[in-house]
């Protein structure tokens, strides 16, 4: 009787093991939530080989940052829809997101409503360069030479400021400066010779003339006119006051013979950033010196990386595909 009771009690208290009955079996475990779609980029440009070009994926600190500053972009044109500026800002804005499409059309649109707003052509020419539209750039380009003519120029804002704070290109700079990367990237090294030498006699820093005096370099370079190639580097001194273009001016020291190109780029070890600033140059170098294979080399390694909308990568891509 004792063991009897003994199992009943364990029976009522609930314990089945006891009374010989088998576990309940375990609930099963809910499915896990099916993954979301993960969206495919949208193409933003086209290579001049046929290559679809889809944005680099942004640090998600530069991201939110630039998407917060598009957003007020909006919001500040929202609230002052007649304003050249804001609508500026939303396309160079739209722009710092690898938004290229979105930015030209902001631009066209900036035209339309301001047609005699230099501005405007001189910005989107700067994205039709980034988009492979190198004619439209250059028509872009064209107009905003011809309304600035016989005017005064003015600083342009910056959207990444330097360390220092200090904007160091005007307008007319990047107009002068644009245009001749145009007409260098379809190889009318005249046309660019022409735009570089207008562009120069509004660079009124040493960082405006580093970054004019290197495409300057190579271009004369292309044309087989030593004697201007080495007449530009006589302006360039070790000293200078440089605050954002540096590489330029490296770039240019070496063509003096005062730096080593080896000190200039690591191909192997250098993130694509800095393969696509400094890569095109010493690339260039290798070209214009005669040593095509070095040359190509350092072109392919520049287009391995995805920093596709640097002017260097642009003029490795098309340099490259002529070596082809």
């Amino acid at each position: 009787m004792q063991l009897r009771g003994f199992v009943l009690a364990a029976c009522l208290s609930g314990s089945l093991t006891a009374c010989g009955a088998p576990p309940p079996a375990e609930a099963p475990a809910p499915a896990a939530p099916a993954p979301a779609p993960v969206a495919t980029p949208v193409a933003e440009a086209t290579s001049v080989t046929g290559k679809a070009l889809v944005p680099m994926a942004l640090p998600e600190a530069d991201r939110t940052k630039f998407e917060a500053n598009l957003k007020a972009a909006e919001e500040a044109l929202a609230k002052t829809p007649d304003s050249a500026d804001a609508l500026i800002w939303v396309g160079r804005r739209q722009g710092y997101l690898w938004q290229y499409k979105n930015a030209i059309a902001t631009f066209s649109k900036g035209i339309e409503r301001f047609p005699n707003d230099p501005r405007f052509y001189r910005h989107r020419g700067h994205r039709n360069i980034t988009v492979r539209n190198f004619d439209g750039a250059i028509a872009d380009f064209e107009k905003a030479a011809a309304l600035i003519k016989g005017q005064p120029d003015e600083i342009e804002p910056d959207g990444a400021p330097n360390a220092a704070g200090k904007p160091r290109s005007t307008l007319q700079f990047n107009i002068w400066y644009h245009l001749g990367l145009a007409y260098y990237l379809k190889a009318d090294y005249a046309n660019a010779r022409r735009a570089y030498d207008e562009c120069l006699r509004v660079s009124d820093n040493d960082d405006s003339i580093a970054a004019i005096s290197d495409w300057q370099w190579m271009t004369y370079m292309r044309m087989g006119d030593q004697a201007a190639a080495a007449k530009v580097l006589e302006r360039i001194t070790p000293k200078m006051d440089i605050l954002e273009n540096g590489s330029y001016h490296k770039r240019l020291l070496m063509y003096k013979g005062l730096e080593k190109v080896e000190s200039l780029l690591d191909a192997t070890n250098a993130d694509d950033l800095t393969i696509a600033t400094q890569g095109y140059g010493v690339g260039n170098y290798y070209l214009v010196k005669g040593d095509r294979a070095k040359a190509k080399e350092i072109f392919d390694r520049v287009l391995a990386g995805k920093q596709w909308a640097a002017f260097g990568y642009i003029a490795a891509e098309v340099d490259r595909a002529r070596m082809e």
